[in-house]
């Protein structure tokens, strides 16, 4: 599983019928997110189309801690969909829920406006001219849950570390193919 943490955008508060919401966007599409240093990424246009449509439970977690379930699209607590500007959801707080409540106060008076979401997914990649490397995010295979957090990845985290030996091993992977290429293209050129 990956994750991605970017700002919680556009969040609203909204009280229907005595239930209180938080909603805002997860995920933006076209949207250069910075994985690490040399290295950015995007989402394309209907990447989580698939996922959303398997009916899959997803979670939304209070800064991607299991034991502080804010919702679940399982019992229709967490509503997500896909619109044209990215992944969209509506967060029920549970007014019962001391962590809940909590959560929803630090979002809404802005003290937390990052979030997360935990994924598996396909890419495109390639590396631009000046050799920064980029992904696409071409489709969500699996979206597990979806965390307000209250810190964005540092270069210092784990997945920040993770994400620069994955980025070193697909220089060398690239460098080795580039070197593979050409030494194939001089044996024919040798025996042409």
């Amino acid at each position: 599983m990956q994750k991605r943490v970017i700002n919680l955008s556009d969040v609203n508060r909204r009280e229907e019928n005595g239930k209180l919401y938080l909603e805002g966007y997860f995920a933006r599409f076209h949207e250069p997110y910075v994985v690490c240093e040399g290295w950015e990424e995007t989402i394309a246009p209907g990447a989580f189309a698939d996922c959303l449509a398997s009916g899959d439970d997803v979670k939304a977690l209070w800064n991607h801690n299991a034991d502080i379930v804010l919702g679940c699209t399982g019992n229709r607590t967490v509503l997500l969909s896909e619109t044209a500007s990215g992944l969209f959801g509506s967060i029920e707080i549970n007014r019962n829920d001391s962590d809940a409540m909590n959560a929803y106060a630090r979002i809404l008076r802005r003290d937390v406006s990052g979030c997360s979401f935990g994924f598996d997914a396909e890419f495109e990649d390639w590396f631009d001219e000046n050799g920064i490397y980029h992904t696409r995010i071409t489709r969500v295979t699996k979206l597990y849950e979806i965390s307000p957090c209250t810190f964005p990845a540092y270069e210092s985290t784990t997945i920040a570390a993770r994400s620069r030996e994955r980025l070193n091993e697909v220089r060398e992977d690239f460098a080795r193919r580039r070197r593979t290429a050409w030494r194939q293209q001089m044996r024919q050129e040798l025996k042409g």
